[in-house]
């Protein structure tokens, strides 16, 4: 079981800050597509970002010019740096690693994003 391991979720004001970070095996880090997911309560689950090994980056439309994703090859640790937070961001965000060729996607245990004055 591959695990991915998510922190940095927690309690924001609007118009707030926070970055997630999440930590892949190192076989998974070098081959997968690494993105983010979130799904808020009574929501379908949404991609938020995602970014190739290559370094190409894609996003919501709902995030974009507020949050950046990025990769740390030396740590093997993709991260979401999520400015700008509106109470719509509020949602579990879920780590995600996929390598469609193969037909294989992992995703984290989720990390709650909550953004409220």
């Amino acid at each position: 079981q591959v695990q991915l391991m998510e922190s940095g979720g927690g309690l924001v004001q609007p118009g707030g800050s926070l970055r997630l970070s999440c930590a892949a095996p190192a076989t998974i880090f070098r081959i997968y597509v690494m993105g983010w997911y979130r799904q808020a309560p009574g929501k379908q689950r949404e991609l938020v970002a995602t970014s190739t090994t290559s370094g190409n980056t894609d996003y919501a439309d709902s995030v974009k010019g507020r949050f950046t994703i990025s990769r740390d090859n030396a740590k093997n640790t993709v991260y979401l740096q999520m400015n700008s937070l509106k109470p719509e961001d509020t949602a579990v965000y879920y780590c995600n690693a996929n390598w469609a060729a193969a037909g294989l996607n992992f995703r984290g245990q989720g990390t709650q994003v909550t953004v409220s004055s």
